[in-house]
């Protein structure tokens, strides 16, 4: 096997994901833009997007990292909004893309529409958190697209395969679809919930970090290849788990939480950037498949679909977020009164990426009969230029669109106010737990020790207060920010004593090793304290 292109890809996208980072355009456009150009420079590999690698492989590491970012309680309290588009609106697009597709393409069969309405139904996780993340959205918003795009994978999925068994020739009755959906999805919470608590308790029984981190790594694709071993949806039973795990890492150690953090930081990294260059890298296998069919003939067709798809998040959006406000008292007194600017931004970050052309590519080549597909190389065209389409189209204006419509963000002095709370509430309870200890007698300290204790208490009870504070006029730092500056400072000088003392032999490698370290956990908590 060649390993090579691998290499290239991900070295490649990895370089260009990293300087996308220093522009203000999404890394996910500029990671297909580039991957369209250098799928036509000469010499270049053919990189083809197989599902037997993204659904099992890719999918679900992306998956766990999003579901363990996200908030158990906040999805919680839009289950409603989520739900509506997650299910809802995936079955709803399934449908109307698939009838106007049947419509819009002479001789389409209508079960082949609909495996292209399946296809294309469902935005994308990827996607939609690295805009969400990039532009700033409110964090209702956030959290709604965040949950959204965690399970409509299954329900796309799930409709898929009901769609290409009726294209095929398999019975696939009304009945049928229905069933097979409802033991999908409750089949794959069900594998979830059975999955999460004893993961959880191995997470915390384990003592070894780096047997936890490697549990850790494993967990997403046994929680996916369990699910669909069992004839249920490996989408759900992943992000039921990630979602659990999350909810109770604080009951974790530390050691294996830093270096988890870390270790899933850089997956998904490589991950994403991964998937978004292979999303250019298709368009000439995609186009080569084409045939006979005229240029302007299927540039309108990829139009149509995707203007298609546009309006239908819309038409659905507007009325999953009013309709239930006017059907229930109790939705009007709980929650306030919604404005059309916000279901106006989670219509327009409908977003599609690389799960929908891995269900594509998944297509089958023939039917029962011993024919092919019909239209496949056409709706594999299709879907890839919706993707592009609407990454490149919502994804580059949403930023400019939140802007034009002054939608409210993050209130970051509030939310400081409230951690700082936290933190004195906090510290308050250490401090009458450190009194307590210290007045134990098997907890004797000498006296200047106790203090260092009680002085770190402080530092930490006053560190957020200080972020509220003024700044200094000559560099605009806080006072909390030139500490960490100068303990940053310390720290480093503090190293390089360490690595001379190395170089000239008084200490060996192993302690050099161990007292690094130390000062690297000290960092590292400065660090996580500055962000």
């Amino acid at each position: 096997m060649d390993v090579l292109p691998l290499l290239l890809l991900v070295a490649g996208s990895t370089a260009v994901a990293g300087a996308a980072r220093r522009t203000a355009v999404p890394a996910p456009l500029i990671l297909v833009t580039a991957g369209l150009l250098v799928s036509y420079i000469p010499g270049v590999p053919a990189y083809t997007l197989d599902p037997e690698i993204v659904l099992p492989l890719v999918l679900p590491p992306l998956l766990h990292t999003a579901a363990m970012d996200s908030s158990y309680l906040d999805l919680r309290a839009q289950l409603r909004s989520v739900a509506l588009l997650s299910v809802g609106y995936t079955l709803f697009a399934t449908l109307v893309v698939g009838w106007a597709v049947h419509l819009i393409v002479p001789d389409l069969p209508l079960t082949a529409a609909l495996v292209l309405g399946a296809v294309v139904a469902p935005p994308d996780a990827v996607a939609a958190t690295a805009v969400a993340r990039r532009v700033g959205l409110p964090s209702r918003i956030t959290t709604i697209l965040q949950g959204e795009s965690l399970v409509n994978d299954a329900t796309a999925i799930t409709a898929y395969r009901v769609a290409v068994a009726a294209a095929i020739g398999e019975s696939a009755g009304l009945l049928h679809a229905g069933t097979e959906f409802l033991v999908a999805s409750l089949g794959g919470v069900a594998v979830g919930l059975v999955l999460m608590v004893p993961l959880h308790w191995l997470r915390t029984h384990l003592r070894e970090p780096l047997l936890k981190n490697t549990l850790s790594l494993l967990i997403p694709f046994a929680a996916y290849a369990l699910a669909e071993y069992a004839g249920a949806s490996g989408v759900l039973a992943v992000v039921v788990v990630a979602l659990y795990l999350g909810h109770h890492s604080w009951q974790v150690d530390f050691a294996t939480r830093l270096q988890e953090d870390a270790v899933w930081k850089m997956v998904a990294f490589v991950l994403e950037s991964a998937v978004f260059a292979l999303i250019g890298l298709q368009l000439p296998l995609v186009v080569g498949g084409l045939g006979d069919y005229h240029v302007g003939e299927v540039l309108w067709y990829a139009l149509a679909v995707f203007l298609v798809v546009v309006a239908t998040r819309f038409v659905w959006t507007y009325p999953a977020v009013f309709l239930p406000r006017l059907v229930s008292r109790r939705i009007r007194a709980r929650e306030p009164d919604p404005t059309w600017k916000g279901p106006f931004v989670v219509a327009w970050a409908g977003m599609r990426g690389v799960v929908s052309l891995a269900i594509a590519f998944s297509i089958p080549h023939a039917v029962h009969e011993g024919g092919p597909f019909p239209y496949r190389n056409l709706i594999l065209f299709l879907t890839f230029t919706t993707v592009i389409g609407t990454l490149v189209v919502q994804g580059l204006t949403l930023p400019a669109l939140i802007r034009l419509l002054r939608l409210p963000g993050r209130d970051v002095r509030a939310e400081t106010l409230l951690e700082a709370q936290a933190q004195n509430a906090a510290s308050e309870a250490a401090e009458r737990r450190l009194d307590a200890l210290l007045d134990d007698p098997r907890n004797a300290l000498p006296q200047p020790l106790a203090d260092r204790l009680r002085s770190v208490l402080e530092r930490r009870r006053n560190a957020v207060w200080e972020r509220l504070g003024t700044v200094n006029p000559q560099t605009g730092e806080s006072v909390d920010d030139t500490y960490r500056r100068l303990a940053r400072s310390m720290i480093a000088s503090e190293r390089e004593v360490f690595v001379a003392l190395r170089d000239r032999r008084h200490i060996d490698d192993e302690m050099l090793r161990d007292l690094l370290r130390r000062l690297d956990l000290e960092e590292a908590a400065a660090y996580r304290e500055e962000g």
